[in-house]
């Protein structure tokens, strides 16, 4: 018995360790989004959302919006699936706003989710926005394996700089209120 609590403790060290790792090298309120690379989409209409063109693959520095809004999610990931109608609301706040919705675009990207998990995420909860799979986790890595939700939202200017004003594992909560402090702390209100 005792060498499975002490087995437990271990597992447990080795998991917090992990984790403020993992918190030491996400990127953090004021740094700089690392300018991530996603395969392009297929869909016209979200291609015409995040003002693209072409085939092949996009840095997200060339997506035409003042804010990005950027969730990192898993299919597998019950508080993930609790916070797709709260995105979802989000999403169509900003897009009644006439004063937002041609600065402001959300995208998710799975993390270890294929097209096809990514696929049934979409299809299971409505998304509207486009996703994306990351299906080798190189986007989650980039952004040092948080866990899931996770939101950033990234100031973009016109030299390509990607600054975090905001970066937080969990819920958004209330999506107007939300919206009402991206956009104040962004400086679009």
């Amino acid at each position: 018995m005792k060498i499975i609590k002490i087995g437990l403790i271990v597992l447990a060290f080795m998991f917090f360790a992990g984790s403020s790792h993992a918190a030491e090298l996400t990127p953090a309120k004021g740094d700089t989004f690392p300018d991530i690379t996603l395969s392009m989409t297929e869909k016209a209409s979200e291609k015409e959302y995040l003002g693209l063109s072409g085939k092949g693959s996009f840095r997200i520095s060339q997506i035409k919006a003042e804010l990005l809004i950027l969730e990192i999610f898993s299919m597998y990931c019950p508080y993930c699936q609790k916070e797709a109608p709260i995105v979802n609301e989000l999403y169509q706040l900003i897009n009644k706003r006439e004063d937002l919705k041609n600065k402001i675009r959300i995208i998710g990207v799975g993390a270890g989710n294929n097209p096809f998990e990514v696929d049934i995420f979409r299809n299971q909860y409505n998304i509207q926005f486009p996703l994306f799979s990351d299906e080798s986790y190189s986007v989650h890595k980039s952004v040092g394996e948080v866990r899931t939700p996770y939101f950033f939202v990234i100031k973009k200017t016109g030299d390509k700089k990607n600054t975090i004003i905001y970066s937080k594992v969990g819920s958004i909560q209330d999506p107007k209120q939300f919206l009402d402090m991206i956009s104040e702390e962004s400086g679009l209100k």
